[in-house]
């Protein structure tokens, strides 16, 4: 637990309080009181219940499922703050949703994510606070000051206290996570790395072709971004026991866990899989044993107090 922040206030959206409850323990600093609730229509409506004139103000709200809802909520909230005369709001988003909407896919597609970027920067936030991005290009998408944090101090973590890293191969689960995956390698001891060769014909479908590097008798650890409805990542692990990997677990950062993704991930090959809290999904984790949850709330309170301290954030992954 750190000494108490002067002249912060941390504000919580309905995204994810038991995570915003961990960051104001760790910052010694008790969440602002404020109501975030509907009217009958399922209007939201906001008000801050203390003074936050010339405060350095936090807002967590990770843009998860019911995505839209939340969204909302973080920018009623970034107005009600602004309009309360805040001296700086930082929206503190541990899952950014759209995000896998970065680029046109098709003629005739939106880019989402660079239109959820200007609804924030417009609403009135100074800057922003986010975890492993689906894609990096995407803090280009924001005119304020943009931090893109990662979640590989918690989980390089994680894999040294639970496996021998002398017999750990990192694989990354398609080509664009290699950077990701090598990162985790590195930070474990020089770990090999592998990466799945596969192909997307439509959204939440994907065949494995191939298993790039040696895997042999290996302890595989698939590690990517998002697991939505699990298919990748159970084809994955299925396709790495067949080429010869002596077991395979998997640790990802935003578990949006939707559809059939919790029966697929309990009937899979996977040894366990294990993601962090950046999406509060406990009602359905705590139900599924191969699922283990990790908490990011130390890392974000800590680019949090060194935000508001005007501190390097970087340093904290060298």
């Amino acid at each position: 637990m750190k000494k108490v922040q002067q002249n912060i206030k941390i504000v919580a959206g309905n995204s994810n309080n038991p995570l915003a409850i961990k960051i104001s323990n760790y910052l010694n600093t008790p969440l602002t009181k404020c109501n975030v609730k509907r009217f009958a229509d399922m209007e939201v409506f906001v008000e801050i219940l203390e003074n936050v004139r010339g405060e350095d103000v936090f807002i967590i709200q990770s843009t998860s499922y019911p995505a839209n809802d939340h969204l909302m909520e973080l920018l009623i909230l970034i107005d009600a703050l602004k309009r309360s005369s805040a001296r700086r709001i930082t929206a503190v988003i541990p899952y950014f949703g759209y995000a896998r909407q970065d680029r046109r896919s098709s003629g005739r597609t939106p880019i989402s994510a660079k239109l959820i970027a200007n609804l924030i920067t417009n609403s009135g936030a100074d800057r922003v606070l986010t975890i492993d991005l689906h894609a990096g290009q995407i803090q280009g998408f924001f005119d304020i000051p943009t931090d893109n944090l990662f979640a590989a101090p918690v989980i390089v973590n994680d894999i040294k206290n639970n496996f021998d890293v002398e017999n750990v191969t990192v694989v990354s689960p398609d080509v664009g996570g290699v950077v990701r995956a090598r990162l985790i390698a590195e930070r474990i001891g020089g770990s090999p790395l592998a990466i799945v060769d596969k192909r997307r014909d439509k959204p939440g479908q994907s065949e494995v072709m191939n298993i790039i590097g040696d895997v042999k008798g290996r302890s595989c650890i698939l590690v990517d971004d998002i697991v939505d409805s699990g298919g990748t990542l159970c084809n994955a692990a299925s396709k790495l026991l067949e080429t010869g990997a002596k077991e395979v677990s998997a640790y990802i950062t935003h578990g949006v866990l939707s559809g059939e993704a919790i029966n697929r991930i309990e009937s899979s090959n996977l040894k366990n899989l294990v993601v962090t809290d950046s999406i509060y999904n406990e009602n359905i984790t705590n139900k599924v044993k191969k699922i283990k949850v990790i908490s990011i709330a130390k890392l974000l309170g800590e680019a949090i107090s060194r935000t508001s301290s005007e501190e390097s954030v970087s340093s904290l992954f060298i």
